[in-house]
């Protein structure tokens, strides 16, 4: 799959012993860490769409912590290389992965296992509660060519 332009992913370290296990998320020395804004947890109930949206100045980095979830992302940069271009993951206990998501990049997420997942973010500026940079549009509409529903097969 050709990831969206300024799309990266991180291949999360786990490392497990007796007591339970650590998993490394982002570090100061990854060669994508920007800065810190904030970090928060959300969390989302099986079959549950949390999406679509995209920032005009922050960067996202997500990964999920527990459960499994597919990510979507679309570009809808215009002058992009990847105009147009969609991305599908799935990360969380069975593929841990950290998803960094550029400004302008529509991004939204899925549960999709037996159980709520725990989604970590990390975005590079903090949540401004009078004039959130948070645009939206409805999960299931048709002006982003991607559909949430499972494939079977």
């Amino acid at each position: 799959m050709k990831l969206i332009d300024g799309v990266k992913l991180k291949k999360l370290k786990v490392i497990p012993d007796e007591r339970g296990r650590l998993m490394e998320i982002l570090r100061c020395d990854d060669e994508f860490y920007q800065k810190f804004g904030q970090v928060y947890a959300t969390s989302v109930l099986p079959g549950v769409v949390k999406g679509w949206h995209y920032h005009k100045k922050q960067i996202d980095h997500f990964c999920c912590a527990f459960g499994m979830i597919k990510v979507a992302l679309y570009d809808s940069r215009k002058d992009s290389p990847t105009f147009g271009e969609v991305n599908e993951f799935f990360i969380g206990i069975h593929n841990p992965l950290l998803i960094k998501v550029p400004p302008f990049v529509f991004h939204g997420f899925k549960s999709i296992g037996t159980e709520e997942a725990l989604v970590i973010n990390i975005p590079t500026e903090p949540y401004d509660y009078k004039k959130p940079d948070e645009f939206r549009v409805k999960p299931h509409s048709k002006d982003i060519p991607y559909d949430w529903s499972r494939t079977d097969g």
